[in-house]
């Protein structure tokens, strides 16, 4: 009525650690983003495959671009925060003081990263073991999780292993943070820790690959308290905590979430009516939630458990509650595409003429394949060229971190044309991985009809079609490009009481955007690309089987 008082608007902070920053956003009730701020952290590499960072450095981001996004609002309309973070080792004694994960005895670099592979070694002994926990990994664990780690640090690291008072998640170390509750997530544990949401931990597995010691405290190192993501944490922020953010102290947080499934979180579940989509009027289960940025993860869910080899789970209300989740994914995405593009010789080339025209590097590439293609649709344009993308292993579904990228029809030519073919070839090949991907989760059980992506590389255009054309399947990128930290804010709101469940803030928070159709008359085209995908490999592992005979 004119004249009434209009309801005051709601807002919930999410907050987002990637690999090489942090992120904030003000989020509405209605799934808007009403602020967002980004700041840069510290990544040390200090050999090869070691990926370290600072935890000091990490939660210094995380208060600035939080007091960033709430300048100026209201603080009794912010209700809830949120967290997700890559699913990062963090170390600290028992005073929550940070241990050096290196050799150098550098304190202040306490976290072995995701993408960090030092334990190699660790990870093939633990997958000799073929002990039941690794049924729910794809049947091999990965060395991106942490019992690898957690077993490299006791083995190389005595001094800061005797001295460990916790063991952390990332996105647990910040719900932790906030609190000062030292409760995990079940998000963290059962995805990366080998907790299982009927059994909790299995001492057998601890006893058996070394680390007994994880057993004999009850695992209070790893966690013993444990809690569904969305549900709220001791008793909200701190004083101290609140202070650092620039939030009001006793707001509530919620138990937190690991990046992908967050986006996961921020983009499956929206509501498709009126866009013509196979998933409309299908359950859930029908839909892949694609997470695309330095690396990508594939989040399918079930009503029942289905063990699909070489992916991740199955994982019970690690994602959406009640739904078990399978997680595939590689390793490296908008990482490789930065490596091929800034290492190919003509880059500085790119660069200039991309500055000169106001252009990112890769709205340019994409504009120069235009111009090179002539009558040709773009894709065909690699008909002679082809690649291989696991240049840091295969995560799914070969799980095989040995494994190399591979380049096949190169030439003598060194200029901004075979850069964008080669840009092009790469991102082609992450789409039929993507492929071969979903093909081994509908061969286990899974029915795909939709892709739901975000992240960084769901920005960009070309990215986008290559996925939709090479699978065959629709797109549908959401409203909100930064669909991670709505899926954090939707944590936030769960914690805060305003919504009844996860899946009511899905689908009142996640938009939908644009869809974006496949191409079916390239379909022939796609089929042969990735009929010699796969045939790289076999020649990848039958040139190994010749030089190690």
């Amino acid at each position: 009525m004119p004249g009434e008082k209009q309801p005051a608007v709601r807002y919930y902070v999410g907050v987002d650690v990637g690999s090489g920053s942090v992120r904030a956003a003000l989020v509405a009730a209605s799934g808007t983003v009403v602020a967002h701020a980004e700041q840069p952290i510290q990544v040390w590499e200090p050999r090869p495959d070691h990926y370290e960072q600072s935890s000091a450095d990490i939660w210094a981001a995380c208060c600035s671009v939080t007091k960033e996004v709430v300048r100026g609002v209201d603080a009794s309309q912010i209700r809830g925060l949120g967290f997700d973070a890559t699913c990062s080792l963090v170390v600290v004694d028992k005073h929550f003081q940070p241990l050096a994960v290196n050799s150098e005895g550098q304190k202040h670099r306490n976290v072995i990263m995701w993408m960090d592979h030092r334990a190699a070694s660790q990870v093939e002994r633990i997958n000799a073991t073929q002990h039941r926990v690794l049924s729910y990994v794809g049947g091999a664990m990965s060395v991106e999780m942490q019992p690898p780690k957690l077993l490299w640090i006791k083995e190389n690291l005595p001094e800061s292993w005797e001295k460990v008072g916790y063991f952390f998640d990332l996105p647990d170390f910040l719900s932790w943070k906030a609190t000062g509750v030292t409760a995990r997530s079940l998000c963290t544990v059962v995805c990366k820790w080998t907790y299982t949401s009927d059994r909790g931990w299995d001492d057998s597995f601890w006893k058996m690959i070394g680390l007994e010691d994880l057993v004999k405290d009850k695992y209070e190192k790893i966690g013993n308290h444990v809690l569904s993501p969305g549900e709220a944490v001791g008793k909200g922020l701190t004083p101290e905590a609140a202070e650092d953010l620039g939030l009001p102290e006793g707001i509530a947080v919620a138990a937190s979430l690991i990046d992908a499934h967050a986006g996961g979180l921020g983009v499956i579940g929206a509501d498709v009516k009126g866009h013509n989509l196979p998933c409309e009027n299908q359950p859930i289960t029908s839909r892949v939630a694609l997470i695309c940025g330095t690396s990508s993860c594939h989040m399918g869910v079930s009503e029942t458990p289905i063990f699909v080899p070489g992916v991740w789970g199955p994982y019970f209300s690690a994602m959406v509650p009640g739904l078990w989740l399978n997680e595939g994914g590689q390793s490296a995405t908008g990482k490789l595409i930065d490596h091929v593009v800034r290492g190919h010789v003509a880059f500085p080339e790119l660069e200039a003429k991309a500055a000169a025209s106001a252009h990112s590097i890769y709205t340019y590439l994409n504009s120069h394949l235009d111009l090179i293609k002539k009558s040709l649709p773009v894709g065909f344009l690699t008909v002679d060229l082809h690649v291989w993308p696991d240049f840091h292993g295969n995560r799914s579904p070969l799980t095989d971190l040995t494994l190399k990228g591979m380049v096949v029809g190169l030439t003598l030519s060194r200029g901004l044309d075979e850069l964008a073919l080669i840009y092009l070839a790469t991102i082609q090949a992450i789409a039929l991985g993507t492929r071969h991907i979903l093909e081994v989760m509908q061969a286990a059980g899974h029915d795909i009809t939709t892709l739901f992506l975000c992240g960084g590389l769901s920005k960009n255009p070309l990215f986008v079609q290559m996925h939709a054309d090479i699978t065959g399947k629709p797109v549908v990128l959401s409203k909100e490009v930064e669909s991670v930290l709505v899926g954090a804010a939707i944590l936030g709101a769960c914690a805060s009481g305003d919504f009844a469940s996860i899946q009511e803030a899905m689908a009142k928070m996640g938009k939908i955007g644009r869809v974006v159709q496949p191409n079916h008359e390239h379909k022939r085209f796609y089929d042969k690309k990735y009929e010699v995908f796969l045939k790289l490999v076999e020649h990848q592992r039958e040139y190994r089987s010749i030089m190690n005979s």
